[in-house]
């Protein structure tokens, strides 16, 4: 039982709390006590538990309650409900929402002791490495799209039904959420899978060169145009084209994307000949577009006929029981590439990972798991091998509550970016490749936290 005996127990009776205590001490358990769901929560971000025993019935805070936030912090740790009788048709409900068990007062304790023993052996054989990557295997048969999560399971089958068609998809989610390995999978499961598949990113071209870049330019159309040169629209003709931030096109060029849209012809910079082209066009943002067309950033017209189809990716903070299979992924790809033989990672640090919230999303989890097989001199990636902000970024459960949603991840966001910028000698561009985002994304959400302001 090992590292695999911490055990903490959610109960306002302070006798029966004592009860467990003692009995399950003596088996060899070691046993933390909460009587609040407020303070349980608080132990479970601050230490690292093994199963959560949970009285349905708390002041305030409700066992479902804290079931909930649990599951959010980490999906993998089991609970077990300890319900009055009146309580089992909720309890069977709990069931079917991930919880392990329950077992009905007043409590036999042999009947518990069962209970705790299948519990802990199915977390354990869960968390090593050989099942997860057993389960890696037969769970997902697409390269570098990994997943344990009903949410991305529904993702992917939408994913694979739009495919095999010819209609625009707008791909939306936040930075880092793997928008573009979805771009991957709808070209390479399309009709059009052997015929290119041009990428480009929106946000990295100057603005005075996206006309040219996206459609190419005539021989004499501007100082230092010496040749005629195809644009990506014509490379990618017959094939796919992934326009990744495409909230970052300028208006003008956006009645130019539109007129390809309707009319399947583009016209080069200097030219007024048609080009026919036979494309299919997949597109990607972090923006809000129906808000952008509001402020009159983004044609309506144009938002309708790229988001025939939209996929929706939801972050990693909300669907955390893939991490495990991502940190799998980056281990294996990132100790072949440095030659190292890691097998995998610790307890301790797969607990840290998992209650972190992952604004970077994939990309950031990418980054830290590329970072920690570098730094590591053992073969199981441990906590000293992770970046120091992850350990501060877990705060109390009653601080982390006590602002909005959105002020909460603000307010963690904000932490890792000084915390990146100090370990970076302010260097913004080094900071931004360790957080594993581009150098304009971080000066913009620099701007955006107020973080420039503070700096001065």
């Amino acid at each position: 039982m090992e590292g695999y005996n911490k055990i903490l127990v959610v109960e306002d009776e302070s006798l029966a709390a004592k009860a467990i205590q003692t009995v399950f001490s003596k088996k060899g358990y070691n046993i933390k006590i909460a009587s609040t769901g407020e303070e349980a929560l608080n132990l479970f971000l601050k230490e690292q538990f093994d199963l959560v025993l949970l009285d349905y019935k708390l002041p305030g805070i409700n066992g479902e309650e804290v079931f909930d936030e649990i599951t959010k912090i980490n999906p993998l740790v089991p609970v077990i409900f300890m319900t009055a009788y009146g309580d089992i048709e909720k309890a069977v409900r709990l069931l079917k929402k991930g919880a392990f068990y329950y077992i009905s007062k007043p409590i036999e304790i042999e009947q518990l002791s069962h209970l705790i023993e299948q519990a802990i052996e199915k977390y354990r054989i869960e968390e090593e490495n050989r099942v997860l990557k057993e389960k890696l295997e037969e769970k997902v048969k697409i390269e570098n799209y990994v997943f344990n999560s009903k949410k991305m399971e529904k993702i992917l089958n939408l994913t694979l039904r739009v495919a095999d068609s010819e209609t625009n998809v707008l791909i939306t989610g936040e930075s880092g959420s793997g928008k573009e390995v979805l771009a991957d999978i709808i070209h390479n499961y399309s009709k059009r899978k052997d015929k290119p598949f041009v990428k480009v990113n929106i946000a990295s071209l100057p603005s005075t060169l996206v006309e040219a870049e996206l459609f190419g330019v005539e021989k004499g159309a501007y100082t230092g145009a010496d040749k005629r040169r195809k644009g990506r629209f014509e490379e990618a003709n017959g094939g796919t084209i992934f326009l990744d931030e495409i909230g970052e096109l300028p208006m003008d060029i956006q009645v130019k994307l539109l007129r390809v849209i309707q009319e399947k012809v583009i016209t080069r910079l200097g030219s007024n000949e048609p080009i026919p082209v036979d494309i299919r066009i997949i597109t990607a943002t972090n923006k809000n577009l129906e808000e952008e067309v509001k402020k009159g950033n983004f044609r309506e017209d144009l938002l309708y006929r790229l988001n025939v189809i939209n996929i929706e990716i939801p972050p990693l903070r909300e669907r955390k029981e893939d991490i495990p299979f991502l940190i799998d992924l980056f281990i294996r790809k990132f100790s072949k590439r440095e030659n190292k033989e890691v097998k995998g990672i610790s307890k301790k640090a797969l607990d840290l990972l998992l209650k972190y919230d992952y604004p970077g999303n994939i990309r950031e989890l990418e980054n830290i798991v590329e970072r920690a097989v570098v730094l590591t001199r053992t073969t199981f990636i441990q906590p000293e091998d992770l970046p120091l902000y992850l350990n501060k970024s877990i705060r109390s459960y009653k601080d982390l509550n006590s602002l909005p949603l959105p002020e909460r991840l603000k307010e963690i966001e904000k932490e890792i970016i000084l915390s990146a910028l100090k370990e970076n000698n302010n260097i913004q561009t080094k900071a931004a490749k360790a957080l594993g985002i581009s150098e304009s994304t971080l000066r913009y959400r620099m701007e955006v936290l107020g973080l420039n302001k503070e700096k001065k």
